[in-house]
């Protein structure tokens, strides 16, 4: 049976305010089909519909797949529980490569998605490798993860870096989160040609997107949603103190948006002290251990927590030892992480007002008809991009061949001119020795395709193969 969500609903009991309730989440869409599409955003891709999964499709051998969960096939309760720590990525991937066995790999995880890019392999055995990874049934994965081969993979990587697959619609944190996880691949030795072009494409489309479509106007980020939310609780901040409990880039993020708003005072909780130093020079606030988080925690309204941990710092029984000394004075809370900074059973307190990314969706959404143009439009560079892209795997696949072919005919011209050498050392006529060098590269050259058509075979295809590769139709 697939996990079902249990993302915690906010909690009200504060008749001046009622936080925003969020609408039921959408059918989860379809997984692995016959023909390797998904459904992304809710809606399919310019594709055949999706069908039942097959066996085959799973066991497949594929030259290049995606296979993956995001925000639309999986609940926040599943993307946190195959979610991969960065530090942890470099090993993952090389485990990934030793038992799928793929020949290339790369892991993007993100609060949003977890998905894995491969390279000659199948996607049944990567389902698997997930699963063992984070110590899950396949089962329990099996309806929520999506599996995306050849072009629609290519497509799916282009939606992705440009910000049409995001929760947030034309967001650019994600051309980042692409960029470190092609650094670990690196790094790990598990990024390989094709998968090195894909990401560079995907960048590179990423940039034409944006430079050319209105994709990236008036986009409400997390940390803007954050800060409308909290507005909902407290009509202003000028008495209101916060913490900031991280210092990476989403964490800063909030903490631009949130100080627009004047607090009366904010603070950095972070483990690594010198990045806490950083932010709270930069913001005129504070930096605090977060070893002692229970002892200060009491002291602030508004708590927005980002961290890498693998395992919540904050449970119920902190915050119920917190909300005593509160004196039940509310609090709004933000849980940015993914896997949960925050025990989701402290939703269910009094006097606190819980959101995760996922609550925070409903208000990032506004503004997405409003560029719906521009989506076409980027929808439209990607089409031609993709195609493209495509074409250089089609070539690519015929270097071997073309390798194998120019090598054969090296080595019957380098046999002919040390023939023809000897000759003229031994004195023959150089005129008579050049027609023999000629002739002899001639007959051995066009010897297979000759050998070919004198068998007799009544085969129109062949006729015409070598009427177009030798260009005989021009005579």
């Amino acid at each position: 049976m697939p996990v079902k969500a249990s993302v915690p609903q906010p909690v009200s009991n504060m008749p001046w305010k009622e936080p925003c309730r969020r609408r039921p989440r959408k059918a989860a869409y379809n997984t692995f089909n016959a023909n390797h599409l998904g459904y992304l955003n809710g809606r399919p891709l310019p594709a055949a519909p999706a069908r039942p999964m097959t066996a085959s499709v799973l066991d497949h051998r594929l030259p290049l797949f995606t296979l993956g969960l995001n925000h639309a096939s999986a609940p926040l309760a599943v993307r946190e529980r195959v979610a991969f720590a960065a530090e942890h990525l470099q090993h993952a991937l090389g485990e990934l490569t030793r038992r799928q066995p793929a020949k290339e790999a790369a892991i993007l995880s993100t609060c949003n998605r977890t998905e894995l890019y491969c390279v000659d392999g199948q996607p049944r055995q990567a389902l698997e490798w997930l699963s063992d990874y984070h110590r899950l049934s396949a089962r329990e994965l099996h309806d929520h993860v999506y599996a995306l081969a050849a072009d629609e993979s290519v497509r799916h990587a282009f939606r992705v870096a440009s910000g049409l697959d995001s929760m947030v619609l034309g967001e650019p944190q994600i051309l980042g989160q692409m960029k470190d996880a092609v650094r670990s691949a690196e790094a790990a030795g598990t990024l390989g040609s094709t998968l090195h072009k894909l990401f560079q494409r995907s960048f590179a489309v990423a940039k034409e997107v944006r430079s050319n479509t209105e994709i990236g106007a008036n986009v409400v980020s997390m940390a803007a949603a954050a800060v409308k939310l909290a507005m909902r609780i407290f009509p202003g901040f000028s008495d209101q103190r916060v913490l900031f409990i991280g210092a990476g880039d989403m964490i800063e993020l909030c903490a631009t948006h949130f100080c627009a708003q004047h607090p009366r005072a904010v603070a950095f909780a972070n483990r690594t002290p010198e990045r806490a130093d950083h932010l709270a020079q930069r913001f005129e606030g504070e930096a605090l251990p977060l070893a002692r988080l229970p002892e200060f925690l009491h002291q602030y309204d508004i708590v927005v927590s980002s961290t890498a941990s693998s395992l919540p710092i904050i449970g119920k029984g902190i915050m119920e030892r917190t909300i005593r000394a509160r004196r039940h004075r509310p609090v709004f809370m933000v849980d940015l992480a993914v896997p949960r900074d925050i025990e989701p059973e402290v939703a269910a307190l009094d006097d606190v007002f819980l959101y995760t990314v996922d609550d925070l969706a409903e208000l990032v959404r506004e503004g997405v008809d409003a560029r719906q143009s521009a989506v076409e439009q980027a929808e439209a560079i990607i089409e031609m991009q993709v195609g493209s892209f495509m074409h250089w795997m089609a070539a690519r696949d015929n270097v071997p061949l073309i390798k194998a072919l120019r090598e054969t005919a090296e080595d019957t011209r380098k046999a002919e001119v040390e023939r023809a050498v000897k000759l003229l050392a031994r004195g023959d006529d150089p005129h008579a020795v050049l027609e023999a060098l000629s002739h002899g590269l001639t007959n051995k050259l066009l010897h297979g395709p000759t050998q070919a058509l004198n068998r007799g075979e009544e085969d129109d295809s062949l006729r015409q193969l070598v009427t177009r590769l030798f260009h005989l139709d021009r005579r």
